[in-house]
Protein backbone atom coordinates (compact mmCIF):
# COMPACT_ATOMS: atom_id res chain seq x y z
CA UNK A 1 0.00 0.00 0.00
CA UNK A 2 2.84 2.36 0.83
CA UNK A 3 4.34 1.82 -2.64
CA UNK A 4 1.02 2.54 -4.33
CA UNK A 5 0.58 5.68 -2.26
CA UNK A 6 4.06 6.88 -3.22
CA UNK A 7 3.43 6.22 -6.93
CA UNK A 8 0.07 8.03 -6.75
CA UNK A 9 1.69 10.93 -4.93
CA UNK A 10 4.46 11.20 -7.55
CA UNK A 11 1.85 11.16 -10.33
CA UNK A 12 -0.23 13.99 -8.91
CA UNK A 13 2.33 16.09 -7.07
CA UNK A 14 5.35 16.15 -9.44
CA UNK A 15 5.94 18.38 -12.47
CA UNK A 16 8.44 17.90 -15.31
CA UNK A 17 9.92 20.91 -17.10
CA UNK A 18 12.38 20.75 -20.04
CA UNK A 19 16.05 21.36 -19.40
CA UNK A 20 18.45 22.27 -22.21
CA UNK A 21 21.76 20.41 -22.14
CA UNK A 22 24.41 21.09 -24.79
CA UNK A 23 26.31 17.90 -25.61
CA UNK A 24 29.48 18.28 -27.63
CA UNK A 25 29.64 15.00 -29.55
CA UNK A 26 30.33 14.47 -33.24
CA UNK A 27 28.29 11.27 -33.40
CA UNK A 28 25.22 12.73 -31.73
CA UNK A 29 25.52 16.02 -33.60
CA UNK A 30 25.78 14.39 -37.02
CA UNK A 31 22.91 12.03 -36.25
CA UNK A 32 20.73 14.95 -35.14
CA UNK A 33 21.41 16.92 -38.33
CA UNK A 34 20.91 13.82 -40.52
CA UNK A 35 17.48 13.14 -39.03
CA UNK A 36 16.52 16.81 -39.40
CA UNK A 37 17.58 16.76 -43.07
CA UNK A 38 15.54 13.61 -43.70
CA UNK A 39 12.47 15.20 -42.14
CA UNK A 40 12.95 18.39 -44.19
CA UNK A 41 13.36 16.32 -47.36
CA UNK A 42 10.13 14.46 -46.58
CA UNK A 43 8.17 17.64 -45.83
CA UNK A 44 9.47 19.61 -48.82
CA UNK A 45 9.93 16.81 -51.35
CA UNK A 46 7.02 14.52 -50.61
CA UNK A 47 4.39 16.62 -48.83
CA UNK A 48 4.75 19.88 -50.77
CA UNK A 49 6.32 19.00 -54.14
CA UNK A 50 4.95 15.52 -54.87
CA UNK A 51 1.68 15.50 -52.92
CA UNK A 52 1.14 19.27 -53.35
CA UNK A 53 0.30 19.75 -49.68
CA UNK A 54 -0.22 23.47 -50.27
CA UNK A 55 -3.39 22.75 -52.29
CA UNK A 56 -7.02 22.20 -51.43
CA UNK A 57 -8.39 19.19 -53.37
CA UNK A 58 -11.72 18.09 -54.82
CA UNK A 59 -13.01 14.86 -56.43
CA UNK A 60 -14.42 14.76 -59.94
CA UNK A 61 -18.12 14.69 -60.81
CA UNK A 62 -18.82 13.48 -64.36
CA UNK A 63 -21.34 12.39 -66.95
CA UNK A 64 -20.78 10.12 -69.97
CA UNK A 65 -22.63 9.58 -73.24
CA UNK A 66 -21.55 7.16 -75.97
CA UNK A 67 -22.26 6.56 -79.64
CA UNK A 68 -21.21 3.58 -81.77
CA UNK A 69 -20.89 3.57 -85.56
CA UNK A 70 -20.36 0.68 -87.94
CA UNK A 71 -22.12 -1.72 -90.32
CA UNK A 72 -21.60 -5.47 -90.73
CA UNK A 73 -22.79 -7.95 -93.39
CA UNK A 74 -23.50 -11.61 -92.59
CA UNK A 75 -24.74 -14.54 -94.68
CA UNK A 76 -25.77 -17.74 -92.86
CA UNK A 77 -28.08 -20.64 -93.59
CA UNK A 78 -30.34 -19.71 -90.69
CA UNK A 79 -30.65 -15.94 -91.09
CA UNK A 80 -29.64 -15.54 -94.73
CA UNK A 81 -28.08 -12.37 -96.09
CA UNK A 82 -28.41 -9.64 -93.46
CA UNK A 83 -26.98 -6.18 -92.77
CA UNK A 84 -26.40 -5.26 -89.11
CA UNK A 85 -26.35 -1.63 -87.99
CA UNK A 86 -26.21 0.15 -84.61
CA UNK A 87 -29.86 -0.52 -83.79
CA UNK A 88 -29.22 -4.28 -84.14
CA UNK A 89 -26.04 -4.82 -82.13
CA UNK A 90 -26.07 -2.09 -79.41
CA UNK A 91 -28.41 -3.44 -76.71
CA UNK A 92 -30.00 -1.49 -75.08
CA UNK A 93 -29.47 1.77 -77.01
CA UNK A 94 -28.58 3.84 -73.90
CA UNK A 95 -27.09 2.91 -70.53
CA UNK A 96 -25.36 4.86 -67.78
CA UNK A 97 -21.57 4.92 -68.27
CA UNK A 98 -21.64 1.62 -70.16
CA UNK A 99 -22.69 0.04 -73.43
CA UNK A 100 -22.97 -3.48 -74.85
CA UNK A 101 -21.92 -4.39 -78.39
CA UNK A 102 -23.11 -7.79 -79.62
CA UNK A 103 -20.39 -9.79 -81.37
CA UNK A 104 -21.79 -13.33 -81.50
CA UNK A 105 -25.26 -14.91 -81.42
CA UNK A 106 -27.17 -18.18 -81.19
CA UNK A 107 -30.53 -17.57 -82.88
CA UNK A 108 -33.53 -19.86 -82.47
CA UNK A 109 -36.07 -18.97 -85.18
CA UNK A 110 -39.86 -19.28 -85.27
CA UNK A 111 -40.51 -20.35 -81.72
CA UNK A 112 -44.17 -20.97 -80.78
CA UNK A 113 -45.95 -21.99 -77.58
CA UNK A 114 -46.39 -25.74 -78.06
CA UNK A 115 -45.02 -29.13 -77.00
CA UNK A 116 -41.67 -30.54 -78.17
CA UNK A 117 -38.74 -32.71 -77.09
CA UNK A 118 -36.37 -31.23 -74.51
CA UNK A 119 -32.63 -31.09 -75.18
CA UNK A 120 -30.78 -34.29 -74.25
CA UNK A 121 -29.28 -34.15 -70.78
CA UNK A 122 -28.73 -36.12 -67.60
CA UNK A 123 -32.28 -35.33 -66.38
CA UNK A 124 -34.12 -35.37 -69.72
CA UNK A 125 -33.03 -38.52 -71.58
CA UNK A 126 -35.67 -41.24 -71.24
CA UNK A 127 -36.72 -44.63 -72.56
CA UNK A 128 -40.42 -44.59 -71.61
CA UNK A 129 -43.09 -42.34 -70.14
CA UNK A 130 -42.29 -43.75 -66.71
CA UNK A 131 -39.03 -41.78 -66.76
CA UNK A 132 -40.84 -38.43 -67.17
CA UNK A 133 -42.79 -36.72 -64.39
CA UNK A 134 -45.91 -34.79 -65.32
CA UNK A 135 -45.80 -31.06 -64.44
CA UNK A 136 -42.17 -31.04 -63.37
CA UNK A 137 -40.56 -27.59 -63.35
CA UNK A 138 -36.80 -27.20 -63.20
CA UNK A 139 -34.64 -24.11 -63.76
CA UNK A 140 -32.49 -26.14 -66.16
CA UNK A 141 -35.44 -27.14 -68.36
CA UNK A 142 -36.91 -25.12 -71.22
CA UNK A 143 -40.50 -25.55 -69.99
CA UNK A 144 -42.93 -27.78 -68.06
CA UNK A 145 -42.78 -31.54 -68.61
CA UNK A 146 -45.89 -33.27 -69.98
CA UNK A 147 -44.98 -36.75 -68.72
CA UNK A 148 -44.36 -38.15 -72.21
CA UNK A 149 -41.15 -39.59 -73.63
CA UNK A 150 -40.72 -38.59 -77.28
CA UNK A 151 -38.06 -38.77 -79.98
CA UNK A 152 -35.56 -35.90 -79.98
CA UNK A 153 -33.91 -37.46 -83.03
CA UNK A 154 -33.56 -40.90 -84.58
CA UNK A 155 -31.24 -42.09 -81.81
CA UNK A 156 -32.29 -40.30 -78.60
CA UNK A 157 -35.55 -39.91 -76.70
CA UNK A 158 -36.16 -37.08 -74.21
CA UNK A 159 -39.02 -35.92 -72.01
CA UNK A 160 -41.55 -33.71 -73.76
CA UNK A 161 -42.06 -30.15 -72.49
CA UNK A 162 -44.64 -27.44 -72.94
CA UNK A 163 -42.48 -24.46 -73.92
CA UNK A 164 -41.41 -22.13 -76.71
CA UNK A 165 -40.64 -24.67 -79.40
CA UNK A 166 -38.28 -25.62 -80.88
CA UNK A 167 -36.17 -25.25 -77.72
CA UNK A 168 -32.86 -23.42 -77.87
CA UNK A 169 -29.69 -25.43 -78.41
CA UNK A 170 -26.71 -23.42 -77.13
CA UNK A 171 -24.30 -26.34 -76.81
CA UNK A 172 -21.95 -24.99 -79.45
CA UNK A 173 -20.93 -21.34 -79.66
CA UNK A 174 -20.16 -20.17 -83.23
CA UNK A 175 -16.48 -19.81 -84.05
CA UNK A 176 -15.32 -17.41 -85.39
CA UNK A 177 -17.63 -14.79 -83.95
CA UNK A 178 -20.79 -14.02 -85.93
CA UNK A 179 -20.14 -10.25 -85.97
CA UNK A 180 -16.35 -10.37 -86.14
CA UNK A 181 -16.49 -7.18 -88.26
CA UNK A 182 -17.28 -5.31 -85.01
CA UNK A 183 -13.51 -5.04 -84.56
CA UNK A 184 -13.57 -1.99 -86.85
CA UNK A 185 -16.63 -0.31 -85.32
CA UNK A 186 -15.93 3.05 -83.68
CA UNK A 187 -16.99 4.38 -80.29
CA UNK A 188 -17.40 8.10 -79.54
CA UNK A 189 -17.20 8.99 -75.84
CA UNK A 190 -18.48 12.37 -74.66
CA UNK A 191 -17.36 13.06 -71.11
CA UNK A 192 -18.21 16.20 -69.13
CA UNK A 193 -16.46 16.75 -65.78
CA UNK A 194 -17.05 19.22 -62.94
CA UNK A 195 -15.08 20.10 -59.82
CA UNK A 196 -17.78 21.76 -57.69
CA UNK A 197 -15.43 23.16 -55.05
CA UNK A 198 -13.61 25.22 -57.69
CA UNK A 199 -16.57 25.60 -60.08
CA UNK A 200 -14.37 24.20 -62.86
CA UNK A 201 -15.90 22.37 -65.83
CA UNK A 202 -14.45 20.77 -68.93
CA UNK A 203 -15.11 17.99 -71.45
CA UNK A 204 -12.92 15.51 -73.26
CA UNK A 205 -13.70 17.10 -76.65
CA UNK A 206 -11.15 19.87 -76.21
CA UNK A 207 -11.83 23.50 -77.27
CA UNK A 208 -9.38 23.35 -80.19
CA UNK A 209 -11.19 20.32 -81.73
CA UNK A 210 -13.24 21.10 -84.85
CA UNK A 211 -15.91 19.07 -86.65
CA UNK A 212 -13.57 18.09 -89.51
CA UNK A 213 -10.98 16.64 -87.12
CA UNK A 214 -13.65 14.83 -85.12
CA UNK A 215 -14.99 13.06 -88.21
CA UNK A 216 -11.60 11.73 -89.27
CA UNK A 217 -9.57 11.11 -86.10
CA UNK A 218 -9.10 7.79 -84.30
CA UNK A 219 -7.55 7.65 -80.84
CA UNK A 220 -3.88 6.75 -80.71
CA UNK A 221 -1.84 7.04 -77.51
CA UNK A 222 1.08 8.63 -79.38
CA UNK A 223 -0.31 10.51 -82.39
CA UNK A 224 -3.90 11.33 -81.29
CA UNK A 225 -4.00 11.11 -77.47
CA UNK A 226 -6.98 13.50 -77.15
CA UNK A 227 -9.24 12.11 -79.89
CA UNK A 228 -12.47 10.85 -78.21
CA UNK A 229 -13.20 8.27 -80.96
CA UNK A 230 -11.94 4.72 -80.37
CA UNK A 231 -11.82 1.63 -82.59
CA UNK A 232 -13.26 -1.32 -80.65
CA UNK A 233 -10.49 -3.65 -81.73
CA UNK A 234 -7.89 -1.16 -80.54
CA UNK A 235 -9.50 -0.91 -77.09
CA UNK A 236 -9.31 -4.68 -76.58
CA UNK A 237 -5.78 -4.91 -77.98
CA UNK A 238 -4.59 -2.05 -75.73
CA UNK A 239 -5.74 -4.14 -72.77
CA UNK A 240 -3.54 -7.01 -73.97
CA UNK A 241 -6.20 -9.27 -75.55
CA UNK A 242 -7.26 -10.41 -79.02
CA UNK A 243 -10.57 -8.92 -80.15
CA UNK A 244 -11.51 -11.99 -82.22
CA UNK A 245 -10.90 -14.27 -79.23
CA UNK A 246 -12.95 -12.09 -76.83
CA UNK A 247 -15.73 -11.66 -79.40
CA UNK A 248 -16.61 -15.38 -79.40
CA UNK A 249 -17.87 -15.63 -75.80
CA UNK A 250 -17.84 -11.96 -74.82
CA UNK A 251 -16.18 -10.05 -72.04
CA UNK A 252 -16.11 -6.81 -70.05
CA UNK A 253 -13.67 -4.04 -70.94
CA UNK A 254 -12.92 -1.00 -68.80
CA UNK A 255 -12.20 2.39 -70.42
CA UNK A 256 -10.58 4.52 -67.74
CA UNK A 257 -10.46 8.31 -68.09
CA UNK A 258 -8.21 10.10 -65.61
CA UNK A 259 -8.73 13.82 -64.91
CA UNK A 260 -5.90 14.83 -62.55
CA UNK A 261 -5.78 18.62 -62.77
CA UNK A 262 -3.49 21.22 -61.19
CA UNK A 263 -5.72 24.32 -61.26
CA UNK A 264 -2.82 26.59 -60.26
CA UNK A 265 -1.80 26.21 -63.90
CA UNK A 266 -3.71 27.14 -67.03
CA UNK A 267 -6.96 25.25 -67.76
CA UNK A 268 -5.43 24.04 -71.05
CA UNK A 269 -3.17 21.71 -69.03
CA UNK A 270 -6.19 19.89 -67.60
CA UNK A 271 -6.61 17.11 -70.20
CA UNK A 272 -7.93 13.51 -70.04
CA UNK A 273 -5.67 10.47 -70.00
CA UNK A 274 -7.10 7.20 -71.33
CA UNK A 275 -6.22 3.66 -70.30
CA UNK A 276 -7.82 0.27 -70.96
CA UNK A 277 -8.06 -3.05 -69.15
CA UNK A 278 -10.19 -6.19 -69.13
CA UNK A 279 -12.39 -6.42 -66.05
CA UNK A 280 -13.71 -10.02 -66.13
CA UNK A 281 -11.46 -12.87 -64.99
CA UNK A 282 -9.53 -14.67 -67.72
CA UNK A 283 -7.03 -16.82 -65.84
CA UNK A 284 -6.74 -20.59 -65.86
CA UNK A 285 -8.46 -20.92 -62.47
CA UNK A 286 -11.71 -19.29 -63.70
CA UNK A 287 -12.91 -21.34 -66.69
CA UNK A 288 -16.54 -21.92 -65.66
CA UNK A 289 -19.12 -19.69 -67.34
CA UNK A 290 -16.65 -17.43 -69.16
CA UNK A 291 -17.42 -14.24 -71.05
CA UNK A 292 -20.60 -12.18 -71.07
CA UNK A 293 -24.01 -13.05 -72.58
CA UNK A 294 -27.75 -12.69 -72.14
CA UNK A 295 -30.97 -13.52 -74.03
CA UNK A 296 -33.65 -11.40 -75.62
CA UNK A 297 -36.47 -12.08 -78.07
CA UNK A 298 -38.17 -10.38 -81.02
CA UNK A 299 -41.92 -11.04 -81.10
CA UNK A 300 -44.32 -10.97 -84.06
CA UNK A 301 -47.45 -12.76 -85.35
CA UNK A 302 -47.68 -15.11 -88.30
CA UNK A 303 -50.40 -15.15 -90.98
CA UNK A 304 -52.72 -17.08 -88.63
CA UNK A 305 -52.34 -14.56 -85.84
CA UNK A 306 -50.23 -16.91 -83.69
CA UNK A 307 -47.55 -15.22 -81.60
CA UNK A 308 -44.08 -16.19 -82.79
CA UNK A 309 -40.68 -15.11 -81.61
CA UNK A 310 -37.02 -15.25 -82.54
CA UNK A 311 -34.90 -16.01 -79.47
CA UNK A 312 -31.36 -14.63 -79.52
CA UNK A 313 -28.62 -15.54 -77.08
CA UNK A 314 -26.30 -12.56 -77.47
CA UNK A 315 -22.59 -12.75 -76.73
CA UNK A 316 -20.67 -9.52 -76.76
CA UNK A 317 -18.38 -7.01 -75.12
CA UNK A 318 -19.60 -4.63 -72.45
CA UNK A 319 -17.60 -1.42 -72.29
CA UNK A 320 -17.61 0.29 -68.89
CA UNK A 321 -16.43 3.92 -68.93
CA UNK A 322 -14.83 4.66 -65.56
CA UNK A 323 -14.07 8.30 -64.65
CA UNK A 324 -11.75 9.22 -61.82
CA UNK A 325 -9.59 12.18 -60.95
CA UNK A 326 -8.64 14.86 -58.47
CA UNK A 327 -8.12 18.61 -58.81
CA UNK A 328 -6.01 20.82 -56.55
CA UNK A 329 -5.66 24.57 -56.04
CA UNK A 330 -3.57 26.66 -53.64
CA UNK A 331 -5.14 27.38 -50.26
CA UNK A 332 -3.50 28.95 -47.23
CA UNK A 333 -5.19 26.63 -44.71
CA UNK A 334 -3.69 23.27 -45.86
CA UNK A 335 -0.40 25.09 -46.44
CA UNK A 336 -0.19 26.28 -42.82
CA UNK A 337 -1.36 22.91 -41.49
CA UNK A 338 1.39 21.06 -43.36
CA UNK A 339 4.03 23.61 -42.37
CA UNK A 340 3.00 23.19 -38.72
CA UNK A 341 3.10 19.41 -39.05
CA UNK A 342 6.57 19.60 -40.58
CA UNK A 343 7.88 21.78 -37.71
CA UNK A 344 6.38 19.36 -35.20
CA UNK A 345 8.13 16.45 -36.93
CA UNK A 346 11.48 18.14 -36.36
CA UNK A 347 11.00 17.27 -32.67
CA UNK A 348 11.47 13.62 -33.66
CA UNK A 349 15.20 14.30 -34.11
CA UNK A 350 15.49 15.47 -30.49
CA UNK A 351 13.54 12.48 -29.16
CA UNK A 352 15.67 10.01 -31.16
CA UNK A 353 18.93 11.60 -30.03
CA UNK A 354 17.75 11.62 -26.39
CA UNK A 355 17.02 7.89 -26.54
CA UNK A 356 20.47 7.11 -27.93
CA UNK A 357 22.31 9.45 -25.54
CA UNK A 358 20.43 8.46 -22.38
CA UNK A 359 20.03 4.71 -22.94
CA UNK A 360 22.49 3.40 -25.53
CA UNK A 361 25.81 5.29 -25.28
CA UNK A 362 28.61 4.27 -22.89
CA UNK A 363 28.39 7.58 -21.02
CA UNK A 364 24.64 7.37 -20.66
CA UNK A 365 24.71 7.64 -16.85
CA UNK A 366 26.84 10.76 -17.03
CA UNK A 367 24.54 12.34 -19.65
CA UNK A 368 21.48 11.30 -17.64
CA UNK A 369 22.87 13.04 -14.56
CA UNK A 370 23.30 16.22 -16.58
CA UNK A 371 19.91 15.88 -18.26
CA UNK A 372 17.73 15.39 -15.17
CA UNK A 373 17.69 17.43 -11.96
CA UNK A 374 15.46 16.52 -9.05
CA UNK A 375 14.13 19.40 -6.95
CA UNK A 376 12.10 18.98 -3.73
CA UNK A 377 9.38 21.45 -2.78
CA UNK A 378 10.01 23.75 0.24
CA UNK A 379 6.93 22.27 1.91
CA UNK A 380 8.64 18.88 1.87
CA UNK A 381 11.79 20.06 3.62
CA UNK A 382 14.22 21.24 0.94
CA UNK A 383 17.73 21.50 2.42
CA UNK A 384 19.59 22.69 -0.70
CA UNK A 385 17.20 25.22 -2.33
CA UNK A 386 19.64 26.82 -4.76
CA UNK A 387 21.84 23.95 -5.93
CA UNK A 388 22.41 24.26 -9.70
CA UNK A 389 24.57 21.24 -10.43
Amino acid sequence: MAGCAAALSSCFFEYDTPRIVLIRSRKVGLMNRAVQLLILAYVIGWVFVWEKGYQETDSVVSSVTTKVKGVALTNTSGLGLQVWDVADYVIPPQQENTLFVMTNIIATLNQRQSTCAELPGAKTVCTSDDNCTFGSIDVHLSGVTTGKCVHYNAHVKTCEVLAWCPVENDTYVPRPAFLRAAENFTLLIKNHIWYPKFNFTKRNILPNTNATYLKSCIYDAKTNPFCPIFRLGQIVESAGHSFQHVAVEGGIMGIQINWDCNLDRSASHCVPKYSFRRLDNQDSDHTVSPGYNFRFAKYYKDANGTEVRTLIKAYGIRFDVIIFGKAGKFNIIPTMINIGSGLALLGVATVLCDIIVLYLMKKRFYYREKKYKYVEDYDQGLTEPFRTE
